[in-house]
């Protein structure tokens, strides 16, 4: 088991989930929803392990979000 790393963090929601797109924008993972959408098309984004392509995929508290080398749980 790893533990706690720099990179690692939990952000919260206010509503019980919320789109990918909008969640890298929201944990300053990306700039804008281009720039979402560019990594998640080379397959740069993981949710829970698995290489996630759909700017759509809804994420619940508790999905771990990688991305650029940083690891964000959704709270």
């Amino acid at each position: 088991m790893s533990g706690p790393r720099d990179a690692d963090r939990v952000v919260p929601l206010r509503d019980g989930s919320i789109r990918l797109g909008q969640f890298l924008k929201l944990a300053d993972l990306v700039d804008t929803g281009a720039d979402a959408k560019g990594l998640l098309a080379q397959g740069l984004v993981r949710v829970n392990g698995d290489v996630e392509t759909r700017r759509g995929r809804q994420l619940v508290g508790g999905d771990v979000v990688e991305c650029a080398g940083r690891r964000v749980t959704v709270g």
